[in-house]
């Protein structure tokens, strides 16, 4: 996915440079900046994926809560 937004992104801003009129200019400038923020979180998320450690779960036997001995009159 991230390499498909990067294409996206890299095709926008050839897109915006290419155009002559300044709306088509300015849409995919704005198109070109979403997709580098969209790409960048893409890596990002991918990198993040690829290092982080399993959680471990450890299965501690569980306590009984201690009760307090009855009142004595």
């Amino acid at each position: 996915m991230r390499w498909l937004l990067l294409f996206a992104t890299l095709l926008s801003w050839v897109l915006c440079f290419t155009r002559h009129g300044a709306g088509a200019f300015g849409f995919w400038l704005l198109a070109g900046i979403a997709g580098a923020i969209a790409t960048a979180l893409g890596f990002a998320q991918a990198r993040i994926a690829a290092n982080a450690q399993p959680e471990i779960m450890l299965d501690l036997p569980k306590r009984k809560p201690q009760q307090d001995p009855p009142p004595q009159a």
